[in-house]
């Protein structure tokens, strides 16, 4: 296969599928892309859109053919998708993934089709909206924005080069670490603050007084709890996907928490003003820092 892909199969045609699909076709590195997924709606919506240009409900059909498979299925779907395709998928397809934990995916790919790791390059873009469904992509949502790769050591080296390319024909940086320590450094940056803005809009939902609070609620609130509108099914299977890292820190946190909580109870503004400046601090690091 060359850097150009003859037939692409998007396994989940939403937000970070039909992006992927969008940008490949706008750099011309794709000659066909095929859709897959169980909403006809949604399906119709990407050929109408153009950014598929015919679907099948039927994985083992879709990746009948395929040069390149996408999955941006739910976690929770991932174990079914390779059991579906290793029957169908040509020898020389390559596979590769976004979801937002790796270590769960690697293992249902294992234990579903164990003779396809060869072929699965694992991968996660770091990019997103809260918003779903395949009228929510575009193609320039992964223009300067991280993309990383966890290679198997079952991985061919020329298979994780390919993979490589496909990202950055879309305008994405690409950089390689282990599964185990993406999912560490996911847990802490995305799912973290997921579950810190989930947390906090459901608390608040449930107070007596909620449709006041809302009401009156300023910019940091809107912005803060911004991807409590994410996909809660998603979520839901990142959750579970990722619970070996991401349980550690939700406890860490917690007990952050009551640290603060306990500094503001006891008006100590010695601690408060130390916290906030080391918090201030390094927040302008990362964004002085960001490309």
């Amino acid at each position: 296969m060359s850097d150009s892909i003859g037939r692409l199969a998007v396994i989940g045609v939403g937000l970070i599928g039909g992006s992927l699909a969008r940008a490949l076709r706008k750099a011309g590195r794709v000659d066909e892309i095929v859709g897959c997924g169980r909403g006809r709606a949604n399906l119709d919506e990407a050929v109408k859109l153009g950014v598929i240009d015919h679907y099948s409900h039927d994985i083992s059909e879709a990746v009948r053919d395929a040069d390149v498979v996408f999955l941006a299925a739910p976690l929770g779907a991932m174990r079914g998708a390779f059991d579906a395709m290793r029957a169908t998928l040509p020898g020389h397809a390559l596979i590769t993934d976004g979801g937002s934990a790796k270590g769960s995916v690697v293992t249902d790919c294992r234990e579903a089709a164990p003779e396809l790791l060869r072929r699965f390059v694992p991968g996660h873009p770091i990019a997103g909206t809260e918003n779903n469904g395949v009228a929510a992509s575009f193609a320039e949502l992964y223009q300067n924005r991280r993309v990383i790769l966890t290679p198997l050591p079952e991985n061919d080296s020329v298979a994780v080069a390919r993979v490589r390319a496909l990202w950055e024909a879309c305008g994405a940086a690409v950089t390689e670490m282990s599964v185990e320590h993406h999912d560490e450094v996911l847990a802490a940056t995305s799912h973290l603050p997921h579950m810190l803005a989930f947390g906090l809009v459901d608390m608040l939902a449930r107070l007596k007084e909620n449709d006041e609070i809302f009401r009156y609620a300023a910019g940091g609130f809107r912005d803060f709890t911004r991807i409590a509108s994410s996909n809660p099914v998603m979520w839901r299977d990142i959750c579970i996907a990722n619970r070996e890292a991401l349980s550690p820190m939700l406890a860490a946190f917690a007990e952050e928490m009551t640290a603060l909580a306990d500094s503001i109870a006891s008006a100590d503004s010695d601690e408060l003003l130390n916290i906030f400046e080391r918090a201030k601090a390094a927040r302008d690091r990362y964004v002085d820092g960001l490309t």
